[in-house]
């Protein structure tokens, strides 16, 4: 999943809702596949399967999709992986006020922190022009929030059938923007290949790893495993296409992060202390 920045910065020509509907193509295509396979059924039952969860959670990931997106090319990759990591704080949020569960206290202390270093990246995004692919990156984070806690009230085992709505519904987000605007379908065979690949094996197959190996893993360790993206996702575009950090980036990018870290390993105590023994 860090190679996403990457490859979005390899594309040469296509537009930004040509990403999306052909990403979202080989996105379906490889979560349809890799879910089949978990649950062991066919196609046909896969897509019987889904359900209105799949569809509440689907809409909220097709927004995060094309957010997140439109966000890569108007802001830099890091700026983007890093607001994206506060939404841990804010499906805290948005879960204590919709279905009751209540936030660990310290989690208050590490969403100040958090905070604090979105405020840097922002503000560092005014200076630089860089003000809407930031705000981007801020909805995609929400709308993120919002499909985890629909998921937790779904109770449902993994999300990769809303994944796959989401998948679908980006596809016809990207299919109605190209006809309206009249960019069009056309992009260049290197830069189809490109997106393709995006949307099976860093954006499709990570999400399905992802969701696959929780239900092995404490949800806690999910989260800092997860930060691996954040931390090596800004590094492929510096290290191969010269895309530098700013000081701010980094050093708001490092304070979100440190909190996220500061919040899962207090929970993960907690939840460890009532465990029976």
């Amino acid at each position: 999943m860090s190679f996403v920045g990457l490859c979005m910065r390899l594309i040469e020509t296509a537009d930004g809702f040509q990403i999306l509907m052909y990403r979202s193509i080989s996105l379906c295509a490889m979560v349809a596949l890799v879910c089949c396979l978990r649950r062991r059924v066919g196609l046909v039952s896969f897509l019987r399967g889904l359900d209105r969860h799949d569809v509440a959670m689907g809409t909220m990931l097709s927004i995060a999709f094309s957010t997140y997106v439109f966000s890569m090319l108007y802001t830099s990759v890091a700026s983007t992986l890093f607001i994206l990591t506060i939404a841990p704080f804010m499906a805290a949020i948005i879960g204590w006020v919709w279905i009751g569960e209540k936030p660990h206290p310290v989690t208050w202390f590490a969403m100040i922190g958090a905070i604090f270093g979105v405020g840097l990246m922002i503000g560092d995004g005014i200076e630089m022009g860089r003000t809407f692919g930031n705000l981007l990156a801020l909805v995609s984070a929400l709308c993120f929030a919002v499909m985890l806690v629909l998921a937790r009230r779904s109770r449902k085992q993994d999300v990769l059938g809303g994944t796959f709505l989401g998948g679908i519904f980006a596809f016809l987000i990207g299919l109605v923007a190209n006809g309206v605007t009249g960019i069009g379908l056309e992009v260049t065979p290197r830069d189809l290949g490109i997106i393709l690949f995006m949307g099976a094996f860093t954006i499709g197959i990570g999400i399905a790893f992802v969701t696959w190996g929780a239900s092995y893993v404490p949800a806690a360790e999910v989260s800092l495993l997860v930060l691996i993206e954040s931390v090596l996702g800004p590094i492929w575009p510096w290290l191969f296409l010269g895309e530098a950090l700013s000081l701010m980036e980094i050093i708001g990018g490092v304070t979100v992060m440190l909190a996220v870290v500061m919040m899962t390993i207090f929970t993960r105590k907690t939840l460890s202390s009532r465990s029976p023994q």
